[in-house]
């Protein structure tokens, strides 16, 4: 990821190989974004090329222009950041965040880039150092470091304490989104229970985290049925990772689960091979919650949060689970599973049990969980959950970091669908309302009184079309900025 730091220079004169401005989308056409401070001849020329151009200043926008009169820079970048208009609100902010993340998208031959803030606020300091730096992330060629990208970014902009804050806490974000899509973007050859378990452990060294695990013979011993029933088929045994964040005088307690299905082939109930396609991103939950949780730390944010990832690869063997198999979860409730490819709910049920005997303040687990909120939703993610003041916190925090979401009902009408004559309850209900019913199937695991919250994330987890604003083809990261926000509504 690119190092994100706050130039004193005017923009026009900071040293770089290119220089990206907003432009900005109006009635009477596009228009160079204020707070540019660039000289007169500077602004004069690049109007032109603007209505030469006939640009828009549609968020998105990228055009690239070469040697501007009283500019160090040898390119100079216009970036479409919409219709800003003084406005700060989540959609604007937004807006700025996919413009300038366009961009340095489009900047992966030049090192150092400079990036003018549109105004003065923090706000739009921090979406534009936001966009900035996660649009220059590049993906990892099966592990290995990308020669290519942005290497440095320097803002050009107020330089006040809640500007430096606002870089600070936009670059810890722009490293944990980058952290998560490159778990998410691992082949799943390289990345399985152990060697996330490994990553975390080299993450966490020198941080205020801890980590626990639990292996095979732990979590058998522990009652964790869902996550055995679920790993017991492949020769990559399941884990279950715990990370805890512990300040001191800590204003609230809140529990994140993720997750982690390191791969998904469906089990004995095997997916199509086109379905199988993206499965090695069936664990972007857990990367998003592990991110989370090591950010959350790094801000020094004064609220205990403890991660709960629950890891395992799901495949098809001699020793995999059946339909039909009754298996015994964390806490004691028996389920009968009807259809192998529906495991990320065992796993994450046993973590939610597992987290309530903590008596959390609340519970929010995210999830890769059903394909039924691609069809309702498509990128935009399911909340759900048993407290409507929770679910509109979490809806409130994903306003603020820029990530969509909408909130769904969990109808007590459906809960029937999970009966079973040969256990507590049905792991599936049927095929009307599946995204639901999944949700309503997790309640039954939190802890009496705790308010939870469920995100399903299926969607916007994965980009497999084109590159779009901040967004590579891949893993995209999605979740990690709206728990951090969720978590700093507590501090």
């Amino acid at each position: 990821m690119a190092n994100l730091t706050l130039s004193t220079r005017a923009a026009a004169e900071a040293p770089g190989d290119a220089l990206v401005l907003g432009i900005v989308q109006g009635a009477d056409g596009a228009n160079l974004a204020p707070g540019h401070g660039l000289p007169r001849k500077t602004v004069t020329h690049l109007k032109s090329v603007i209505a030469d151009l006939d640009l828009t200043g549609k968020a998105g926008e990228v055009t690239a222009v070469a040697a501007v009169p009283g500019v160090t820079a040898r390119v100079v970048v216009l970036a479409g950041i919409g219709e800003l208009s003084g406005r700060t609100d989540g959609d604007s902010l937004e807006d700025v965040r996919r413009g300038f993340g366009a961009a340095t998208r489009s900047l992966n031959k030049k090192k150092k880039v400079i990036v003018s803030v549109p105004g003065t606020s923090a706000a739009l300091v921090a979406a534009t150092a936001e966009g900035a730096a996660l649009g220059a992330y590049t993906v990892s060629k099966a592990g290995a470091p990308s020669s290519d990208g942005v290497t440095a970014i320097a803002l050009a902009g107020p330089a006040d304490a809640a500007a430096r804050r606002a870089v600070k806490r936009a670059a810890v974000l722009a490293q944990s989104v980058g952290y998560t899509r490159d778990l998410v973007n691992l082949p799943p050859n390289l990345l399985y229970p152990a060697t996330f378990v490994d990553s975390l452990a080299e993450r966490v060294k020198g941080s205020t985290v801890k980590l626990k695990t639990y292996d095979m013979r732990q979590l058998r011993a522990g009652g964790f049925g869902g996550t055995v029933g679920v790993g017991q088929g492949s020769a990559n045994e399941p884990r279950i990772a715990v990370l805890t964040y512990a300040p001191a005088r800590p204003k609230a307690s809140i529990a994140l689960v993720g997750k982690g299905i390191t791969f998904d082939s469906g089990g004995l109930c095997i997916k199509p091979a086109a379905g199988m396609v993206t499965m090695k991103s069936d664990m972007a939950g857990a990367a998003a919650v592990a991110a989370a949780v090591l950010a959350i730390a790094e801000l020094g944010l004064p609220v205990a949060v403890t991660g709960y990832l629950g890891l395992a690869e799901n495949m098809p063997s001699s020793t995999a689970q059946r339909p039909s198999d009754v298996v015994t979860m964390r806490g004691g409730k028996t389920v009968e599973i009807l259809n192998t490819d529906a495991e990320g709910r065992m796993v994450l049920g046993d973590c939610i049990a597992l987290a309530s005997e903590s008596n959390p303040d609340a519970i929010v687990d995210i999830a890769t969980l059903t394909g039924a909120q691609v069809v309702a939703l498509a990128n935009t993610a399911a909340v759900m959950g048993n407290d409507e003041a929770l679910r509109s916190r979490v809806l409130e925090a994903a306003d603020a970091a820029g990530e969509a979401m909408w909130p769904m009902p969990l109808p007590k009408e459906l809960r029937p669908a999970l009966d079973s004559i040969n256990a507590d309850l049905a792991h599936k209900g049927g095929v009307e309302g599946g995204m639901l019913t999944a949700g309503i199937f997790l309640g039954e695991f939190v802890g009496e009184g705790i308010p939870w919250s469920h995100v399903d994330i299926a969607g916007p987890s994965f980009n497999d079309k084109a590159p779009a604003g901040y967004l590579q083809k891949g893993g995209t990261g999605f979740g990690v900025r709206t728990l951090v926000s969720l978590v700093e509504s507590y501090a």
